[in-house]
């Protein structure tokens, strides 16, 4: 499935690109090559080859002017642009824009990049000319990489070299059937080159209220979620799907929170879905007259990063009149907090590995 998310949101939930002396800058270019995982029995037909592309980033580096830098080792962010081959011709290339950050462990030789954005592929299903592309049922789709690399810089003057291992998904999440999704797993190789002569010292001590033990009351939720998908059925339709979700959240420290609430789903996919079902699969005992409503309460967590946060939540149907995808469902994504009140959110939920769509949401934090 997708981390979905964690760099879109990056985008969306606003990279500052100052010119000031408290960051330095530098490009990556990485090519990398490795095999489609076969994650899905269906998409057998489709994995030929290995498949090879180019990812061109752009990085801008922190060093702990602001204190989130120094509580995640002073991470690098910025924007990666990917060329993909996929040595199918039913699959075709595709072409993606992300938004990225990279973590650094063992003294920064060892970083890990999570990047979200959007692609476009080139030969995405269409039931008369490329109706076995089972995978991509839109052009535009949502894609996520992971990079793990050890990394060093400045070997030749300003060049450096990276490599290690590539992960990058493809899915539109369901907004338009069909959406089998493609992962690559990949090895890459690359090379690092600074734009600046020198780097400013890391700042190494947080403020003293930083020291001090974080404590927060529990704080009250509300979110509206939005989208719009279709069910597995090709050609069943896209129609528009509303969440509300009341939920409670306690700080635990100043990194992560713990959370508790309710969801209710409007989603009118399914009510076609039902309809499909008693008329197409009579044995089914389906009677067309079930209630596409659902209601789960979950449990979550929350990592703050800045005014981004990166929120997991894992729940549980308990209204489930009509068995879809089973009781259980997943929700990952970003929140981008405009105020101490009021937050933006896009989330992807799913049941288990298959995604049931993308989520729009804005909400209030009382």
């Amino acid at each position: 499935m997708r981390l979905f998310l964690v760099c879109i949101f990056c985008a969306v939930f606003g990279i500052s690109f100052s010119q000031e002396k408290e960051h330095t800058s530098y490009f990556d270019i990485n090519y990398f090559k490795g095999n489609i995982a076969l994650h899905n029995n269906d998409i057998s037909h489709l994995i030929k080859g290995h498949p090879e592309g180019v990812i061109l980033s752009w990085n801008k580096k922190t060093y702990g002017f602001n204190d989130w830098e120094r509580r995640y080792n002073y991470p690098d962010y910025g924007v990666s642009f990917a060329y993909q081959n996929l040595k199918n011709d039913v699959l075709g290339n595709n072409y993606a824009l992300y938004t990225h950050y990279n973590f650094y462990f063992l003294n920064r030789h060892l970083m890990l990049r999570i990047g979200q954005g959007l692609a476009l592929t080139t030969h995405p299903y269409d039931k008369e000319e490329n109706f076995r592309n089972i995978a991509f049922g839109s052009k535009i789709l949502s894609s996520t990489y992971l990079m793990l690399n050890y990394k060093k810089e400045r070997i030749i003057d300003r060049f450096g070299l990276q490599a290690g291992l590539s992960f990058i998904h493809y899915s539109n999440a369901n907004v338009k059937a069909p959406n089998t999704s493609i992962n690559s797993m990949a090895l890459n190789v690359g090379v690092t080159y600074n734009l600046d002569d020198e780097e400013p010292e890391y700042i190494r001590t947080l403020h003293d209220i930083e020291q001090e033990k974080f404590t927060e009351p529990i704080k009250y939720n509300l979110a509206f979620r939005v989208g719009i998908n279709e069910s597995d059925v090709v050609g069943s339709g896209q129609f528009p799907f509303y969440v509300f979700s009341a939920y409670a959240d306690k700080r635990i420290n100043i990194k992560s929170a713990l959370q508790f609430g309710t969801d209710i789903f409007f989603s009118n996919f399914l009510k076609e879905f039902i309809n499909y079902r008693s008329v197409a699969f009579p044995e089914d005992n389906t009677s067309g007259n079930e209630d596409y409503k659902r209601v789960g309460v979950f449990a979550g967590h929350e990592l703050f990063i800045n005014k981004t946060s990166l929120v997991s939540q894992f729940g549980y149907y308990v209204y489930y009149p009509f068995d879809f995808e089973g009781r259980t469902y997943i929700r990952i994504g970003l929140k981008r907090y405009f105020s101490n009140k009021w937050f933006g959110a896009l989330t992807l939920k799913s049941h288990g590995a298959k995604a049931e769509a993308v989520e729009f949401g804005v909400g209030l934090r009382l």
